[in-house]
């Protein structure tokens, strides 16, 4: 495939004049692009998300997925003496020494972003709905379900209404099931994800509140969540599943255990002793 921005201004005479917003936005802010939901690059274009879908379709891509993939080969496509698909500024000519110090500031600044991103009002909130619900599931899809599996393995420590599901199709059942006195945490880095933004809007129908854990405020998924806690570590489309962005996601989880914990100081405790002896003999 020729590179998309070729393509973009071979083909603009021909396009629509919503379409040539678009054109005109990516080609100037190509960088930024990578790193924006499909309704964040909706809004800066001034234009409907279906546009930006039918415009992806038009250049005969799949989708805004991969119109992303495809502007972050063609931005670094010619840059040989770098591995940026990492989303890391990693040169092959560093030493180990070097690119493990790279990686772990990486990691050290989604922490970082996080942090500055913490809406505390928003986050006691969900504490506080975890606390009074009959059940909390968590919901994710690929990476993400792992994020949502330490969830439920970290809450059920001291709780015992923590569930998860791993299929998608259970996970849509589950969500069905959901009423007003549960709670779903909904875990999707980008906010894009066809399975998370269902099961989002299954719970929300359902009557449940619904959490979300996303990098963007504004997403598809974000439309059918109560609360939305934001995690700050950029992630390209290359990069799927980077440890930056499961650190900064686990960062919220662990800041809502242990204010849910404290909260229920007496019950938590009383139910992690009891967890914590379930397994005693499963060590040597």
């Amino acid at each position: 495939m020729a590179d998309i921005f070729t393509i973009l201004k071979m083909n603009y005479n021909t396009f629509t004049k919503s379409e040539k917003r678009l054109a005109d936005y990516v080609l100037k802010k190509r960088e930024n692009i990578v790193s924006m939901s499909i309704t964040e690059l909706a809004q800066e274009s001034k234009v409907a998300e279906s546009s930006v879908s039918r415009f992806c379709k038009r250049l005969d891509l799949k989708g805004y997925q991969e119109f992303k993939i495809s502007i972050a080969q063609s931005t670094h496509g010619d840059e040989k003496d770098s591995t940026r698909e990492l989303g890391i500024e990693i040169l092959f000519h560093d030493s180990l020494e070097v690119m493990a110090s790279k990686v772990k500031n990486t990691n050290i600044s989604a922490l970082d972003e996080t942090h500055n991103l913490l809406n505390y009002d928003e986050l006691e909130r969900a504490v506080d709905a975890m606390i009074a619900s009959s059940r909390v599931r968590f919901f994710g899809v690929g990476s993400s379900l792992i994020t949502a599996m330490e969830g439920q393995n970290k809450f059920l420590r001291i709780m015992n209404k923590a569930e998860v599901s791993f299929d998608s199709h259970l996970q849509a059942m589950a969500a069905s099931m959901m009423n007003d006195q549960e709670v779903a945490i909904v875990i999707s880095y980008s906010g894009q994800t066809k399975d998370a933004i269902e099961v989002a809007k299954i719970a929300k129908e359902a009557g449940a509140l619904v959490v979300a854990i996303t990098r963007f405020k504004k997403s598809p998924l974000t439309v059918y969540s109560d609360i939305t806690l934001l995690c700050g570590a950029n992630e390209g489309p290359l990069q799927g599943g980077s440890l930056s962005a499961k650190i900064s996601q686990l960062y919220l989880l662990d800041i809502m255990y242990f204010e849910y914990f404290k909260k229920t100081y007496e019950e938590s405790k009383r139910n992690k002793e009891i967890t914590a002896r379930s397994v005693l003999d499963k060590l040597i």
